[in-house]
């Protein structure tokens, strides 16, 4: 079919999308035989609106998989949407809409977005996790966990929005304030229900060690975030009374220079210690302290504050008795909640013995033999290992073996032990919201009295979400919204059949992302989760791609969750993902982040209205590499589209020679024009597989000129050189603009859509090059390039250089001192 002679990619675009559509090329598991690629984005939030961050991350992804089904790969690329959650509920109080339908209505909208840019989904996979019947699967993995004690409810202090009126997860607290609506947020203490991912808490780090394809800075967030830190637990008895303080440090080799004991205000030891004289000032700077978020108190900068209890504790060594003080720096839910200070040998605890005028004594020396000053006249901390001294038994001794030896005696006389502990606390995940997943549990006086909680049967599930009016999602009245729907919280109990209330709290959606990519496998599966056997099959996703902004959220919340599924018998992995993709920011042409707030969006609607598909992917892909930011420009998004319109003119001006066939040898132009063809094939396969998307268009654009300089093709060589030139011009283009690709291959005979087709391989004689390029210096200063045979030698390259007219001027009428030659790079005459 002949080609407009026009580039108006309105015409064809949505044309090719229905065909590929009806033709069903996107399926998965229609190759049984080949090998697997699952290649994921994460599903969004139907917001309504695509940004450009939507439109990267899926092009990412998108590039991949079209790429790896022309390699010959059966390969699943899937699509769904992250539909729970607080913006739909919010957008229900304000503007009266059930967050059902105005979910709906979001999905809609975007799924309308994703198809017009072209993305090749399996949409016979999708999924939307406010439906009953994903949402029973959250359920039943809550209850497997309960079963497996891996869920339990816990009365603790959380974290409060005061906008959201609900509980969200320390990873979701910035600088004091909720990540999604910069409210306040503050400490509230309330019962809750938790995960309890800290029971997996090594095995999570030690699987970031077989991550060799994820990026560093996420792992090591990662590492950050779970805080392993190996030390020793030690008893502080409280002189003159039974109570002991448990202490955890990772310097026990300093424990003889300790000068005093802190404790977290809200230690359950605090109100017995107290003296009475000191009761009023421990009380105010305890009522303080809770009206503090722990942000503010662990603030990088944060004042250090504290108040002495007129206490004593009994160091377990030296058997001399240490004031005991509450600080704002310590937090009784983080280690044991009491410190041991050593403030010669930790910054903290220097600043605050220098401020409150407590002692400082040395106790590690540096391993030079140099001998740090007393106490009084150090300025600052030495926080290196080194040397132990007024140690008692332990003096002499290097650092790491004092604290085995110091760490063995406490065992020995029952004292403390060696121990480790991590940085990572249990996943509160109940909400006190409307738009979730219902927690399975009742509560029956009768049966529960203690208010434990009765899990719902498995054969009863799903626990489905209440039909209501709006309005009755309405919060901040003192109970959860759905504890205000009389006929849904009201039910009878399990076991006694008697009356009970259903719990109120809904799941943080964080657990609909847990396990989604696994439902992918088998959307409509009834019997479980998924079908194992696809697991088997697709597991673990090949490559996963999305924000790095997830990691010590999602993206350790899934890692936890793949090996409860694994356990469950479910899945055949410990890890999800085997390479992680993380895209960068899309600025707006100002330099700032897009969003509305500083109205610099740019719609991807808009961009493909006015250019199409192909060239809002052309750019996003050409703007820089997919892990880097970029800042938008409307003068390169015409230069995407001025790019594709050369392609269609050349497939135009050369649509004549398409079916050429030719079966002699291949010499001058026509052997010139294989060349750049599989040269280009060699470059873009490349680029492609170390992600270099940018890199790969460029070749593309390098092709393209090429192409355009080698002019007609006369002969019947070149008719059929440039024949198979374009048709692996549409091969190439396929991954990036598969709308103009097919358009082109189509007029230049193409039997079956692009992408359908293998992924050729080039010919290794094309790609060599007979000859190649020297820079030619004068001095250091380019002067001229040249071409010699690649076979050249060093005299016969000094012979073309000096035979260049550009040369011989730069060198006339000087002597030459040295010449300098870097083989197969450049030549440099040095005159004076």
């Amino acid at each position: 079919m002949a080609m407009n002679e026009r580039y108006e990619p309105q015409a064809i675009e949505g044309k090719w999308q229905t065909r590929w559509e009806e033709a069903g090329v996107f399926r998965a598991g229609t190759r049984p035989g080949a090998p697997k690629k699952y290649i994921l984005e994460m599903l969004p939030y139907p917001s309504g609106k695509m940004h450009m961050g939507h439109v990267r991350n899926y092009l990412i992804g998108d590039v991949y998989a079209r790429y790896f089904r022309m390699k010959g790969y059966d390969v699943l690329h899937p699509m769904g949407w992250d539909a729970f959650g607080l913006p739909a509920e919010n957008a229900a109080i304000k503007d009266g809409v059930h967050p059902a339908v105005r979910t709906q209505e979001n999905i809609t909208s975007f799924k309308e977005e994703i198809r017009s840019l072209g993305y090749c989904y399996d949409w016979a996979r999708e999924v939307n996790t406010s439906q009953p019947e994903y949402y029973r699967w959250n359920q039943w993995f809550f209850i497997q966990m309960l079963e497996r004690g891996l869920v339990y409810r816990r009365f603790s202090k959380v974290n409060w929005c005061t906008g959201c009126l609900t509980v969200i997860a320390n990873e979701q607290v910035k600088d004091g304030t909720c990540e999604r609506c910069d409210s306040p947020v503050l400490d509230k203490e309330m019962p809750e229900w938790a995960f309890r991912i800290t029971k997996y808490s090594q095995a999570l780090l030690d699987g970031l060690d077989t991550l060799k394809e994820w990026p560093e800075r996420v792992t090591s967030m990662q590492r950050n975030w779970i805080g392993r830190s190996e030390g020793a637990e030690a008893d502080f008895a409280v002189q003159g009374r039974d109570e002991k303080i448990r202490i955890f440090t990772t310097r026990i080799d300093t424990v003889y220079g300790c000068t005093y004991v802190v404790l977290a205000p809200d230690h359950k030891l605090v109100a017995k210690v107290t003296a009475p004289e000191r009761q009023a000032e421990v009380s105010a700077f305890v009522a303080k302290m809770a009206a503090a978020s722990k942000t503010d108190r662990l603030a990088e900068g944060a004042e250090k504050e504290g108040v002495f209890t007129g206490a004593y504790a009994i160091n377990p060594f030296t058997g001399q008795p240490v004031p005991i003080w509450i600080a704002n720096f310590v937090l009784s839910d983080y280690g044991t909640g009491a410190v041991m200070s050593v403030p010669a040998h930790d910054e903290r605890d220097f600043a605050f013995a220098r401020k409150y005028r407590l002692p400082v004594t040395p106790v590690v020396q540096p391993a030079s033999g140099e001998k740090l000053p007393a106490g009084d006249a150090l300025e600052a901390a030495f926080t290196e290992e080194g040397v132990l001294s007024d140690s008692g038994e332990f003096t002499g001794l290097a650092s790491a073996e004092a604290r085995r030896r110091l760490s063995a005696k406490l065992e020995a006389e029952g004292r403390g032990k060696a121990t480790v502990t991590y940085r990572q606390k249990d996943w509160g995940f109940s909400r006190q919201r409307y738009w979730g997943t219902p927690i399975p549990i009742v509560y029956c006086e009768k049966c529960d009295p203690e208010r434990r909680g009765i899990p719902v049967p498995v054969d009863q599930l799903p626990v489905r979400l209440p039909e209501i009016d709006t309005q009755a999602v309405l919060t901040g009245k003192g109970e959860p919204p759905l504890a205000k729907v009389a006929s849904w919280v009201n039910t009878t109990c399990p076991r006694c059949s008697g009356p009970a209330r259903r719990e109120a709290e809904t799941m943080d959606t964080f657990v609909d992302s847990c396990w989604y990519f696994a439902r992918y496998l088998s959307p409509r599966y009834a019997e479980a989760p998924f079908d194992a056997a696809e697991a088997q099959r697709w597991l673990p996703v090949d490559v996963y791609v999305g924000g790095p902004e997830h990691a010590v959220m999602h993206l350790l919340y899934f890692r936890f969750w793949t090996r409860v599924m694994k356990e469950l018998g479910l899945s055949p992995v410990d890890e999800p993902v085997t390479r992680l993709v993380t895209q960068g920011i899309v600025n707006g042409s100002d330099g700032r982040k897009m969003s509305k707030r500083w109205g610099n969006v740019v719609a991807p609607a808009s961009i493909v209205k006015k250019y199409g598909a192909d060239t809002a992917r052309a750019y996003v892909m050409f703007a820089g590499p997919p892990e880097r930011d970029f800042d938008w420009s409307d003068a390169q998004v015409e230069g995407a589209f001025r790019f594709l319109k050369r392609v269609w003119t050349l497939a135009v001006s050369h649509e004549s020679v398409a079916g050429t066939a030719y079966t002699g040898p291949f010499e001058g132009k026509a052997l010139e024009i294989r060349r750049a063809a599989h040269k280009c094939l060699k470059r873009v396969g490349e680029a492609i597989d170390r992600l270099s998307f940018n890199t790969a268009i460029a070749g593309i654009m390098e092709y393209l000129n090429a192409l355009q300089a080698l002019g007609t093709a006369e002969t019947p060589a070149e008719k059929a050189a440039m024949a198979e030139a374009m048709r692996l011009l549409a091969v190439v283009l396929t991954p990036f603009t598969p709308h103009v690709a097919d358009e082109v291959a189509e007029a230049y005979g193409a039997k079956a859509f692009t992408v359908q087709e293998a992924w050729p391989d080039f010919d290794p004689a094309l790609v060599v090059d007979d000859e190649i390029p020297y820079a030619v210096q004068v001095n250091g200063k380019l002067r001229a390039e040249i071409k010699v045979p690649v076979e050249a030698s060093e005299a016969d390259v000094r012979a073309v250089a000096e035979a260049d007219e550009r040369v011989k001027a730069a060198m006339a009428g000087k002597t030459l001192r040295k010449f300098v030659f870097v083989p197969k790079r450049l030549v440099n005459f040095v005159v004076g």
